[in-house]
């Protein structure tokens, strides 16, 4: 390898170490996109949840009350009796 060949081979990685750094940034300050479990958004969802369900409200009632799907509900449901699962 000749001092030439090397500062082409410099040069090269170089252009592919800015284009990756440009693409760490887009990726940066993209935003995730599904669940984001235990956000402050999905906690606060959460214990409104809990709140409801332990005072008696059936999964049927607190969806129709529309702030939370039928399928989150449920989500919810595993979780919660997973925790309590643990504390017993």
């Amino acid at each position: 390898m000749t001092l030439e060949d090397a500062l082409k081979k410099i040069e090269e990685l170089e252009k592919e170490n800015i284009k990756l750094k440009e693409e760490v940034e887009f990726y940066k300050g993209k935003k995730l996109a599904g669940r984001q479990k235990h956000d402050k958004h999905w906690m606060k969802s959460y214990n409104e949840f809990v709140t409801q369900y332990e005072g008696g409200l059936s999964i049927k009632e607190i969806v129709d009350k529309g702030a939370i799907s039928r399928r989150t509900a449920y989500r919810y449901k595993a979780y919660y009796d997973g925790l309590k699962e643990k504390k017993e």
